[in-house]
């Protein structure tokens, strides 16, 4: 292979590598109607789901900060119907905690990886002066 060739690909590659890894990860999945949703709403589990991350010491002591005391979030909880329960219960399930930097990581790992291989490859070498 000629030289301008093996530099083309390569730099075709290094670009589509850059774009897959910047690229958000999407989750893909059946959505159920409103009203199989609605109907498969179980209030008393709902509310200890909610419950249990209520009790959680960062969300407890954020909630102080707001100024409520757990009587009022009882008192709230408490006045939502059932429907609000349930919505409220399937967004804490879509809570990402912590984010996807692994993904981001890794995907420069890659980038990286194959730059220094595609470097070996056509016999360039990198060098660094002050």
């Amino acid at each position: 292979m000629s030289m301008p060739l093996m530099r083309h690909i390569s730099w075709y590659l290094i670009i589509a590598m850059f774009i897959i890894g910047i690229t958000p990860k999407a989750d893909a999945g059946l959505a159920p109607s409103a009203m199989i949703a609605m109907s498969q709403a179980d209030r008393p589990a709902d509310l200890e789901k909610i419950q249990k991350v209520i009790e959680l010491k960062m969300v407890s002591e954020r909630l102080e900060k707001f100024g409520l005391t757990q009587d009022e979030i009882q008192a709230r909880l408490g006045n939502l119907s059932d429907q609000q329960i349930h919505k409220l219960a399937l967004q804490i399930d879509d809570i990402k905690v912590g984010g996807d930097a692994l993904g981001v990581i890794i995907a420069l790992l890659v980038i990286a990886i194959l730059v220094v291989v595609l470097l070996q490859l056509t016999g360039q070498r990198v060098i660094v002066t002050k």
